[in-house]
């Protein structure tokens, strides 16, 4: 019981956060300077990381779906399922995690030493907001540079499968290409974008608050990491089901509207 009081009170206090964060958003000026700061920082960090890691995702998709459908003989079609399969699912999954294990650890670890050695205490003594002055443009710069990332690496998964296609099952570039926008509809790309902003706005909400909150000294900045990393792997898992679950009751709906 202890322990379910616990994970409720880490909820709430995440929510409550993420409300303050809002306030910064909507309601204060911005810091939009910082805010690109911010966007750079992450996009060039991670965008050698994300690109490597969606080459071979699509080297290994292309591989797998090769496998059943050479039995069909329908490898004409190895493009478009190997990314319509990339972009609903794999891709907004591969860079939250790629940025939950680099950028949202750093993120929480930044903050964490900040707190403890006081600098958002001394931020706050000069009569600045720490939320609007280093939380609200970590917090969009990681948001928005999880679209340039994923766009980044998709289209790396795209140049890995035409590789493998070729490679392994023999399709031809112009082959995997061609079927690619009969399968992937708009519903795909709105599904992948809507999976990898909720994806990130966890991971943000996450990083940020464990880092703002930390306390214990250096001791505490480490367990701040580690349950930074905990919490955002079982969050996005938790999102994604819930995103897919709602994807489809909003697809049933729509077919059940045309019929």
């Amino acid at each position: 019981m202890t322990y379910v009081i616990g994970i409720l009170d880490e909820v709430g206090g995440m929510l409550l956060f993420f409300r303050r964060i809002l306030r910064g958003i909507f309601y204060k000026e911005l810091k939009i300077h910082e805010v690109f700061v911010q966007i750079w920082k992450i996009t060039s960090e991670s965008l050698l990381t994300t690109a490597l890691a969606g080459f071979f995702v699509g080297a290994i998709m292309a591989v797998q779906f090769g496998l059943q459908m050479a039995e069909f003989g329908a490898l004409g079609y190895l493009g478009g399922l190997a990314t319509s399969g990339t972009i609903r699912e794999v891709g907004p999954l591969l860079i939250a995690f790629m940025l939950s294990g680099k950028i949202g650890a750093y993120t929480s670890a930044e903050l964490g030493i900040m707190r403890v050695t006081e600098q958002i205490d001394a931020v706050r003594c000069l009569g600045a907001d720490p939320i609007q002055e280093l939380i609200v443009p970590r917090f969009l710069g990681i948001i928005i540079s999880s679209f340039f990332l994923l766009a980044g690496g998709l289209l790396m998964s795209i140049l890995g499968g035409m590789f493998m296609g070729q490679a392994f099952a023999g399709v031809n570039p112009q082959e995997y290409i061609r079927h690619v926008p009969t399968i992937v509809t708009p519903f795909s790309i709105l599904s992948g974008l809507v999976k990898c902003g909720a994806f990130a706005l966890v991971l943000a909400t996450v990083c940020t608050y464990k880092g703002y909150t930390t306390s214990g000294g250096a001791k505490g900045v480490g367990r701040a990491v580690v349950a930074t990393a905990v919490i955002t792997m079982v969050g996005i898992v938790v999102t994604d089901w819930f995103t897919s679950f709602l994807g489809d009751i909003i697809i049933q709906a729509v077919q059940g509207y045309r019929q």
